[in-house]
């Protein structure tokens, strides 16, 4: 079974690849980036068995996801009775949704896309 065309657009933005548009149009899409056409391939071309690791994966960085936007409610607060904020928790959450997000790459055989970055060292002239 295919993934439907929000699934898609999740793998990508998960991934840190740019949005598709409607298709391989002007200056963008898998022409110009490698790994975006290995990433349009292999959305096309898994197993069932895979589709389903990648579905489980989306489902875990949906909650991931969900559970950095809640934080929001809570920064403003530094202390209530005994309950005291964890001030790494924003940080602490984005960076374990990074790495699920690495891992979903990972598990596609991808780099990290843009929006992800890959870790390394950028020279900036």
């Amino acid at each position: 079974m295919a993934f439907s065309n929000a699934e898609a657009t999740d793998i990508r933005r998960y991934c840190g690849y740019p949005a598709y548009g409607a298709g391989p149009a002007g200056f963008q899409g898998w022409r110009f980036f490698t790994a975006y056409g290995l990433l349009e391939f292999r959305l096309q071309n898994l197993s069932a068995e895979e589709e389903t690791v990648v579905r489980n994966y989306l489902a875990t960085l949906h909650t991931l996801e969900g559970a950095i936007t809640d934080v929001s409610s809570r920064l403003e607060t530094a202390q209530a009775s005994v309950w005291t904020r964890n001030k790494e928790e924003l940080r602490e959450r984005a960076a374990l949704f990074d790495g699920w997000r690495r891992r979903l790459a990972g598990f596609l055989g991808l780099p990290p896309g843009p929006a992800l970055g890959d870790g390394g060292v950028r020279v900036v002239v």
